[in-house]
């Protein structure tokens, strides 16, 4: 089966460009820029990076409930949860950086949990 093309997919689950910016708009909260100049910016933004930013954004706020409380878990599962140079260069990261390394900060914690303990053979 052929993978369908990022226009047809916006077409699809959001009908079209306009509703699926106005959701962005609403799941992104920029305090240093106005909505109307953000809804501008991702007005020219390509539908695949659209498409990328709205799962992103919509998986922060679902797992985390906010981008604080992202950099905050991305920082304690690092092992850095108390170093605050370390929590204000987190914080310059962007979303799906971010993210990521949450996932794999888990699956590296999942992995070494599911390691048996073997004594070393002496």
């Amino acid at each position: 089966m052929p993978q369908k093309s990022p226009l047809s997919l916006v077409n699809e689950t959001f009908g079209a460009k306009d509703k699926l910016v106005d959701k962005l708009v609403a799941l992104l909260d920029r305090d240093d820029e106005p909505k109307a100049e953000l809804r501008r910016r991702l007005l020219t933004a390509s539908n695949r990076k659209l498409l990328n930013l709205h799962r992103v954004a919509a998986a922060v706020k679902e797992k985390f409930g906010s981008r604080d409380k992202l950099v905050a878990q991305a920082a304690a599962l690092l092992g850095h949860g108390k170093d605050k140079d370390y929590l204000s260069r987190l914080d310059n990261q962007s979303d799906a950086r971010l993210l990521d390394m949450v996932t794999a900060a888990e699956r590296k914690a999942k992995r070494a949990a599911a390691k048996p303990k073997t004594k070393p053979a002496a």
